[in-house]
């Protein structure tokens, strides 16, 4: 199966169970229902305990993560929508935000409103990340909605020594997101070592590589050319050989 097939299964297998909030799913990220048991056992996890600054992806069923991060008192990154500008990371520091913004920072727009904008080189070393995801497999694989957005913060942060290789990375979703089907992963995809639904912390083993930074030789022209933070990347890259920062 492709991507876009697992993509288009996943969604109607969710809308045909009822498992869906809004937005609707289709063409994002779904919205699950169970999110918020989710975030629960997450929290139980040493890696979050531990974890003091998080990069969190901005779509509404980690929505309870990035709150939950922030009323702990942890640093949390998120990416602005399509990477726009070259300062395309937010930073919401709860001592910063002070207790009667932190719930509303959680959301994209309070992110907006109350975070800092940030470079990937002015942001502080990740501890963890959280990642959406339509579809996942039990070996770590991954399906996003289609935009490579994830794939792309992972490679900046990467390229920028802000994550490492063992950087853990895990995503919340549904357990009909879980899927048995072959996953297809390429250089540039990022896998997951953790999957947590409502009901269960799956630890997937580490099968896929993940990319060590941009793959500029993979990258469409026009993504480039769309994506502020790239087109200043490539710049700084002229004149010099290498093919992969």
């Amino acid at each position: 199966m492709t991507k876009d097939e697992i993509r288009q299964r996943v969604w109607a297998r969710l809308k045909a169970a009822g498992a869906l909030r809004f937005p609707v799913a289709e063409g994002r990220v779904p919205n699950f229902v169970g999110a918020e048991r989710a975030t629960n056992l997450l929290r139980e996890l040493t890696i979050w305990r531990r974890a003091k600054v998080i990069k969190i992806n901005p779509d509404p069923p980690q929505l309870s993560i990035r709150r939950a991060a922030l009323l702990e008192g942890k640093v949390v990154y998120v990416a602005i929508p399509q990477l726009r500008g070259e300062k395309c990371f937010i930073e919401l520091d709860p001592e910063k935000l002070g207790p009667s913004r932190l719930r509303r920072a959680s959301s994209i727009r309070g992110a907006l409103a109350y975070g800092r904008v940030v470079a990937p080189a002015e942001m502080r070393p990740v501890d963890l990340i959280v990642v959406g995801s339509v579809a996942v497999s039990r070996q770590g694989a991954r399906v996003g909605r289609g935009g490579g957005f994830a794939d792309l913060e992972y490679a900046l942060l990467r390229k920028e020594g802000k994550v490492r290789e063992y950087t853990p990375i895990l995503t919340t979703v549904h357990t009909m997101q879980v899927i048995e089907e072959r996953i297809p992963m390429r250089s540039h995809d990022t896998p997951v070592d953790f999957l947590v639904t409502p009901d269960q912390v799956i630890a997937a083993p580490s099968l896929h590589p993940r990319p060590r930074g941009i793959l500029w030789e993979i990258l469409p022209e026009e993504k480039i050319l769309a994506i502020p933070v790239l087109r200043k990347g490539r710049r700084e890259m002229r004149g010099t050989t290498p093919r992969q920062l």
